[in-house]
């Protein structure tokens, strides 16, 4: 097989590169480990910022987003017993997110793919390699259904998640530098059918952890407390897990509304980036590349910024044959990636229990969450963040 792009991951960022590189007239090939099945049935993160939004619409994938998402204005922070709200709309400029499982935006990049763009898109591979990377004859071989394979391309993107491949065809030391930060917390998550217990997203500090409520849809609820890493989904039964939530977002106007759990988990904390993210015809885009703690809902929304610039410049080099796009991808998407890494540090670090936390530590906290919830100044940074800043 010959294409032009060989992309290595059906994730958010292979899919939507996929399809931003049909929009330029460009041909790709998509391959993945897992299956169709597995790939859409997968539930997790559900907030898309309004770049995602902008994203899906200029592309034509916003059509069922756009009948099923549900757009949130802002969302409320807890503590001391009491709600304060961030007011998207007053405070970043009339910017919003939207509430749309990746699960769902995977749905509808796949089905773009094969309905509407019809490149190669391959599930289910194995003993995947890349080489060539370095000496302009980029392959990417694999075997599917007892066959070995080859895809030869132009460049290679490695949009394989964090469990990648592709990132350590970058050699160590010199040339890659990998920063990474293990939290001493987890996750506990459940997935509910229950009706929503608010309007918006409530993030709670409490003095027992962090607590965060969301929603999928109008009829399951996503939620989450902060847990030891080394807990067992075991250890909670249904009963127990709505007693937690309660008592941590407890105070006037918060109540929590009890459903059939039907998935716990528990997500372990971590913040990752690899620079840089290219190496001679290997560029990374997503996951592979990067990963942040949950609180500030960046992971997705990364993953669709970088292959907002990476398509750019990739359609650049084939409408002009100039690689100063290719070249300063990396410094442009790790601008924005280092902002991130901050903004969910910041979050995670304001409104989680760390284990070696004094009372001095939990005043602090305190008093930084009223700072932002009292001050203009204050909540427009949070919600400016939150909402993502505008694209490049």
């Amino acid at each position: 097989m010959r294409t032009q792009v060989g992309i290595v991951g059906a994730g958010p960022a292979g899919l939507m590169l996929s399809h931003l590189l049909h929009l330029y007239g460009i041909e790709s090939a998509v391959i993945d480990i897992r299956s169709r099945e597995s790939i859409e049935g997968t539930v997790r993160a559900g907030i898309l910022e309004q770049n995602t939004v902008d994203m899906m619409t200029n592309a034509g994938v916003d059509a069922r987003m756009k009948r099923e998402g549900i757009p949130h204005h802002g969302i409320e922070l807890r503590f001391n017993g009491r709600g304060h709200r961030i007011d998207f709309t007053e405070l970043a400029n009339g910017r919003g997110v939207m509430v749309y499982a990746q699960h769902e935006v995977l749905i509808d990049l796949i089905k773009q793919r094969i309905n509407g763009d019809e490149g190669p898109l391959l599930f289910g591979v194995s003993d995947v390699s890349v080489s060539g990377i370095t000496d302009g004859k980029p392959t990417i071989s694999f075997t599917q259904d007892g066959s070995r394979q080859q895809i030869e391309c132009d460049y290679v993107v490695g949009a394989d998640g964090s469990q990648t491949y592709c990132r350590f065809l970058i050699p160590e030391g010199k040339i890659r530098k990998d920063y990474f930060r293990q939290y001493p917390f987890a996750w506990f998550g459940i997935l509910a059918k229950a009706p929503a217990s608010s309007d918006e997203l409530i993030y709670t500090h409490h003095e027992r952890g962090f607590a965060l409520i969301s929603t999928r849809s109008p009829d399951v609820q996503r939620m989450y407390f902060q847990c030891d890493p080394d807990d067992s989904v075991e250890n909670w039964s249904d009963d127990k897990i709505w007693n937690e939530f309660q008592t941590r977002v407890n105070g006037p106007g918060a109540e929590i509304k009890p459903g059939e759990i039907f998935q716990k988990d528990i997500l372990q904390f971590r913040s990752f980036v690899c620079e840089p993210m290219q190496y001679g015809k290997l560029f990374l885009a997503g996951d592979a590349a990067h990963t942040v703690p949950p609180t500030g809902a960046k992971g997705l929304n990364l993953a669709m910024a970088d292959v907002h610039v990476l398509a750019r410049a990739i359609g650049s080099y084939y409408a002009s044959k100039s690689v100063e796009y290719l070249d300063g991808y990396t410094a442009t998407a790790l601008r924005r990636v280092w902002r991130a890494q901050h903004f969910s540090w910041w979050m995670t670090s304001m409104l989680h229990r760390f284990s070696d936390a004094s009372d001095f530590d939990l005043q602090r906290q305190l008093a930084e969450l009223d700072v932002i919830t009292s001050s203009r100044q204050g909540s427009a940074l949070l919600a400016e963040q939150y909402v993502g800043y505008p694209l490049a």
